[in-house]
């Protein structure tokens, strides 16, 4: 972390904050806030010096004058996995991280700036081991490979401990029973038994909690592009607006090291930050984010619809927005579960790259996501071989991402499938090619596109044959984003004949609240 040390506040950003904080005063050698806090707010030094320590307090950073304290976890609510302590007397300014939230949509040069700085700094805490939760598990364990894939994508600074390996790992686990294993360590000292994606979630103070039963006027089911654009727009048209995901806020699009050609963006911004921005800007006009929750019925109603979860909560929404988006399509071989989430990955981000420097690695896949993965890996030195089933790039791939291909040396083989993998203990050595060729890769990336996630939907809604939900003329519907339900709406890559950009996603999840307010209308009307 000792490049972000350069990063510093302007005087006028110094005045702004003072304006709305509130000053104060340490004494060296004083905590200013410690691992497993939530609530600590952010920090501009003024004077002085402060160091930012791991766990087993080792120094990692120091910021002094016009320096600020945090990352990520300032905007999210998680818990925060370092300490910071005044290494000298100290005069600084602590902003509440509500008011934080407001300047940086009021004052874009101080969001550009602490909004980078906060998506570096997590970025960088996810490549050093003994930071954040740590995962006690055997290689073997679904359940250790389930908590891992859901920490890696929900950019968790963690590491794991398989007993194999860590003596300490073994001892703690020959303790519990098999029912028991793995066991997550959280920073602060909590200890949780097999939690479920939900339990750790809610541990680490990362979404709401729901009660048994919501009433809103716009649900949003699903928090990817299409979600976050309902979600920014119907909250600031004041529509009482809940999202809920069942994995990680961003969807595919949050996973995606760089997105080049997001329009306002000319030198590409990342997934994380993307996403990041924009959960920000739909929390700011009041909406709430509920994850990991999970969809499991849809119950049509006059008034409301009720969306039945899989926890047992119900929601009751005047309006629904179906944005679950797709799932990963995964490779139909023998033995791929042995190595998922431990050198098959399905995005490629720090710590994959961290990972794969030096390696031989394949990316497999035609698409954007596949050819910006290839890149990303390539330029931190992994030796990349991209293998697709067409015969030509050009029919699924951007020009500017094959030009980059080129350019940072990825090797290309057209009309190449996985036939077979080679490897054990979840180490991958090698694949095979339906056309016999042996090719040595220690990791594998698949972007194998993705199939829709409506099986939850049943009849209640018209699909196509694929299983993606209709909309407009093909679903009978009188608005051009309105499914067969009169009320429930589709956007983004759920939907059928979408055009798979995330772009294109943000703008049709915007332009359902337009149909939404005239659904609400005549009864906002007689209401009053």
């Amino acid at each position: 972390m000792a490049e972000l040390t350069s990063r510093v506040l302007s005087s006028s950003q110094l005045a702004l904050l003072a304006e709305h904080g509130e000053e104060r005063t340490a004494e060296a050698g004083e905590t200013l806030y410690q691992i497993g806090d939530r609530t600590y707010p952010f920090i501009a030094i003024i004077e002085g010096e402060a160091a930012v320590l791991d766990g087993a307090g080792q120094e990692i950073v120091r910021h002094g004058a016009a320096g600020f304290l945090g990352e990520v976890n300032l905007l999210s609510g998680q818990t925060v996995y370092l300490t910071a302590v005044a290494t000298e007397p100290m005069r600084y300014i602590a902003v509440d991280r509500e008011i934080l939230r407001q300047l940086l949509f009021e004052d874009g040069s101080l969001s550009d700036l602490l909004l980078t700085a906060f998506v570096e700094r997590r970025e960088l805490l996810q490549q050093r081991q003994g930071i954040g939760v740590e995962i006690l598990g055997p290689r073997d364990s679904g359940e250790t490979r389930r908590l891992l894939e859901f920490v890696r994508h929900q950019k968790l600074p963690h590491s794991w401990l398989d007993p194999a390996k860590y003596a300490e790992a073994a001892e703690l686990l020959e303790r519990l029973d098999t029912a028991e294993i793995p066991l997550v360590r959280l920073p602060g000292g909590m200890e949780l038994r097999r939690p479920s994606n939900g339990e750790l979630s809610r541990a680490l103070g990362i979404g709401l909690e729901l009660g048994p039963r919501e009433e809103v006027d716009l649900l949003i089911v699903g928090g990817g592009p299409a979600g976050l654009g309902a979600a920014v727009y119907g909250a600031s048209e004041g529509l009482d607006t809940l999202v809920i995901e069942s994995s990680m806020l961003g969807g595919q699009a949050g996973s995606s090291r760089r997105i080049e050609n997001y329009l306002g963006f000319p030198a590409g911004i990342s997934g994380t930050e993307l996403t990041g921005r924009a959960i920000s800007q739909a929390r700011k006009f009041g909406a709430r984010f509920a994850s990991p929750y999970r969809a499991q019925e849809l119950e049509p109603g006059g008034e409301r619809h009720l969306v039945r979860l899989e926890d047992g909560n119900e929601v009751a929404a005047r309006a629904v927005l179906l944005a679950t988006g797709a799932q990963y399509r995964r490779l139909p071989v023998d033995g791929l579960e042995e190595f998922e989430g431990l050198s098959i990955f399905y995005a490629a981000g720090p710590l994959e790259g961290q990972l794969c420097a030096g390696q031989r690695v394949a990316v497999v896949g035609g698409g954007n996501s596949a050819g910006q993965a290839a890149v990303w890996l390539a330029r931190g030195g992994a030796l990349v071989t991209l293998l697709h089933r067409r015969g030509e790039l050009a029919e699924t791939m951007s020009q500017y991402l094959i030009d980059e291909l080129e350019r940072y040396g990825v090797a290309v083989r057209h009309k190449s499938e996985v036939a077979a993998l080679h490897g054990h203990e979840g180490q991958l050595e090698g694949v095979s090619l339906v056309d016999g060729t042996e090719l040595t890769a220690s990791f594998l990336f698949l972007f194998l596109g993705a199939e829709p996630c409506t099986e939850w939907l049943g009849t209640v809604v018209a699909r196509d044959t694929k299983g993606f939900v209709l909309t407009g003329p093909e679903a009978a519907a009188e608005g051009l984003l309105e499914t067969s339900l009169p009320g429930v709406y589709a956007a983004g890559d759920v939907r059928g004949g979408s055009i798979k950009r995330c772009a294109t996603a943000v703008g049709e999840g915007a332009a359902v609240v337009r149909f939404v307010h005239e659904r609400l209308a005549p009864a906002t009307t007689s209401a009053h």
